[in-house]
């Protein structure tokens, strides 16, 4: 199993940046694929970015030049760097991991982004 914690969400203003952390309870050199989902309201969940094991990244077209995904192996955590954020950004985001065929989520993390 895997246990997922994120943080750093919270509320800024348009243009600004945020750094969300998704802190693993394994390795995640382990995990097939981590990434981000997000989901705002009255929307479905949909894809925000992804990273393999190898380091591979995968990012919706909607985020593309503006956000980044990390991992830091050494302490099992998966970064989001949120750069230049607008108001269709706001939403709550989900850290996931796919770890042998099953997909686990982090309880999820507020995101805010104020005109």
């Amino acid at each position: 199993q895997v246990q997922l914690v994120e943080s750093g969400g919270g509320l800024v203003q348009a243009g600004g940046s945020l750094r969300l952390s998704c802190a693993a309870s394994r390795s995640i050199i382990d995990i097939n694929y981590v990434g981000w989902y997000r989901q705002a309201p009255g929307k479905q969940r949909e894809l925000v970015a992804t990273i393999s094991s190898v380091g591979s990244t995968n990012y919706a077209d909607s985020v593309k030049g503006r956000f980044t995904i990390s991992r830091d192996n050494a302490n099992n955590t998966v970064y989001l760097q949120m750069n230049s954020l607008n108001f269709e950004d706001t939403a709550v985001y989900y850290c996931y991991a796919n770890y042998i065929l099953r997909v686990y989520w982090g309880q999820g993390t507020q995101v805010t982004v104020s005109s």
